[in-house]
């Protein structure tokens, strides 16, 4: 991810910890909290001369980046704790 990718991200993060902290995204429809992010949507495809849509897009394609390595580490920093015996113990979360 460059530098570019994760100002991007982060802006539209910050953004929905904003406006979104009072929702609990598993109980509310995704319509609700899309509607919700549409201004900085709105604001980053005006700058960038892009469609709102591809903003969107790319938005997922990145916060899916993100997951995907939080869970890499997660994964690597389990395989480093030791059981009762002092052994490494394997963990996996498929």
């Amino acid at each position: 991810m460059t530098d570019q990718d994760k100002e991007f991200l982060d802006r539209i993060t910050s953004y929905a910890n904003d406006v979104c902290a009072d929702i609990d995204p598993q109980k509310t429809q995704i319509s609700v909290q899309l509607e919700r992010l549409m201004p900085v949507l709105q604001e980053i495809a005006d700058e960038s001369g892009k469609s709102v849509e591809d903003i969107f897009i790319r938005y997922m394609d990145l916060a899916s980046e993100a997951m995907v390595k939080t869970e890499e580490k997660l994964q690597e920093s389990l395989q480093d704790i030791p059981d009762d015996d002092g052994n490494e113990m394997p963990f996996s979360f498929h």
